[in-house]
């Protein structure tokens, strides 16, 4: 290469900033959900782990017992694959089946959300056992669980997913028979988004009208796009709490710090996890 070549070269480095400066160029930024053709929330979650396998998800305080969890997407996807194979496999569900979910705002509600939209079947937050093909129930829950003539899973909801001391009768232990799950999950039947896959307060929901009022909310819960970091001291009883505490984060690719008994929490306490949390909007 000759000198004046070279010195073309140099002055073309310079102007563009190199390799360096493109490195350093933050990645462009996206108000609208990860992929504009999800239609369900399963689909979010696909979407989310293609994109970016490695940034948080769902972290999770109880401020009764000091309990924090961060699960990745890809970590809180591996928990989906393997409750959704239970679902599917064991428990026999599939579209259109109603599944009762007797739990409290926390990350393994979250997961069972998620494996509901997987399969197909419907999630009733907080439904009639007696009028359920499956229930799920956390500790405090399980006589009026027992309503349910269809199967019964138990969750202890204690630190780490830990399992039952003595398993409730009549239940199975989710933390005993979820590990063995496959990590991989493929529904028998496609999941249709246009059926119903969400009652919660008693209004139904199909995966798109999920899908989309998630999306449509999130600029109003100060969700700008990746990136965005909510926390929610809200109960998954409404609309609002499940929107915030899960679908709407992951609709356009943010976060959720999920915080059960937030009530407990002193302001001083509060405002040190907002900071320490990178936490750009709070909904409690």
């Amino acid at each position: 290469m000759s000198r004046t070549e070279l010195t073309v070269c140099r002055k073309t480095f310079r102007r563009t900033g190199g390799a360096t400066a493109r490195r350093a160029r933050p990645p462009a930024r996206t108000l609208c959900r990860v992929n504009a053709t999800d239609r369900t929330p399963a689909d979010l979650l696909t979407s989310a782990l293609a994109a970016d396998p490695g940034r948080p998800l769902v972290t999770f305080y109880d401020d009764a017992t000091g309990e924090r969890v961060e699960l990745s997407v890809a970590t809180f996807a591996n928990w989906v694959a393997k409750t959704a194979n239970l679902l599917q496999g064991d428990l026999s569900a599939g579209p259109g089946d109603r599944v009762a979910l007797l739990l409290p705002a926390h990350w393994q509600t979250a997961v069972w959300l998620l494996a509901c939209s997987s399969v197909g079947a419907v999630a009733d937050v907080a439904g009639d056992p007696a009028a359920a093909d499956v229930v799920v129930s956390g500790p405090d829950s399980l006589e009026a669980a027992r309503a349910c003539r269809g199967e019964r899973v138990a969750l202890a909801l204690r630190p780490l997913g830990g399992r039952f001391p003595q398993p409730p009768d009549g239940f199975l232990d989710y933390a005993v028979e979820v590990p063995g799950q496959g990590d991989r999950f493929a529904p028998f039947a496609p999941v249709d988004p246009e059926e119903p896959a969400l009652i919660v307060a008693g209004r139904e929901f199909s995966g798109a009208e999920v899908v989309e009022r998630a999306s449509a909310q999130a600029p109003s819960l100060g969700l700008t796009g990746p990136g965005s970091r909510l926390l929610s001291g809200l109960p998954y009883d409404t609309w609002e709490g499940l929107g915030a505490g899960l679908f709407s984060p992951l609709a356009v690719g943010g976060s959720v710090v999920l915080c059960r008994n937030l009530e407990r929490l002193d302001e001083d306490r509060f405002a040190k996890r907002v900071e320490s949390e990178r936490v750009t909007a709070v909904r409690r």
